[in-house]
């Protein structure tokens, strides 16, 4: 018997969000749902903390971090490190934001993105609106690209 085993897929756009909560640097749970009806939310899935590729995506998360504000954006970034591990590397590079720790990879896999190979997500973007809708999807063909934030501003700005 052959068994054909299909990778999960992307939320497709227009649909709802999945929902999740998970573990924030600033020790708190943060729940996508919640920011329902007050602010867009802008997911992006980073393969491993203290790695050059992400860390340039995460420093300029913080450069740009008053235009995301500026259009009603929060950013959360999600990587299957651990909390203690992310507070770690927000210290170190002076991150103005809080990380999410999918450590279990529950979420990395929800959203389709978690490379089974590796044990950790790819560099992945979702534009979530104010109503929980999936508005736009990436995902990297390799972990060494990445969104610049003019791009990931300009998704924003369609809303």
């Amino acid at each position: 018997m052959t068994t054909t085993v299909t990778a999960p897929s992307l939320p497709v756009v227009g649909s709802p969000a999945p929902d999740f909560t998970l573990r924030s640097t600033a020790g708190t749970d943060v729940t996508l749902s919640s920011f329902r009806g007050g602010k867009h939310v802008l997911l992006a899935f980073f393969p491993l903390a203290f790695t050059r590729t992400c860390t340039a995506e995460m420093c300029a998360f913080t450069d740009d971090v008053s235009q995301f504000a500026s259009r009603d954006t929060v950013v959360l970034p999600i990587s299957v490190d651990s909390t203690d591990t992310l507070r770690e590397y927000q210290g170190k590079y002076h991150l103005s934001f809080d990380l999410l720790s999918d450590f279990k990879r529950v979420v990395s896999r929800l959203y389709g993105v978690l490379n089974d190979e590796k044990f950790y997500a790819n560099r992945a973007y979702f534009v979530v609106d104010k109503q929980g809708v999936v508005r736009w999807a990436w995902q990297e063909t390799k972990n060494g690209e990445w969104r610049e934030n003019p791009q990931l501003l300009a998704e924003l700005a369609k809303l």
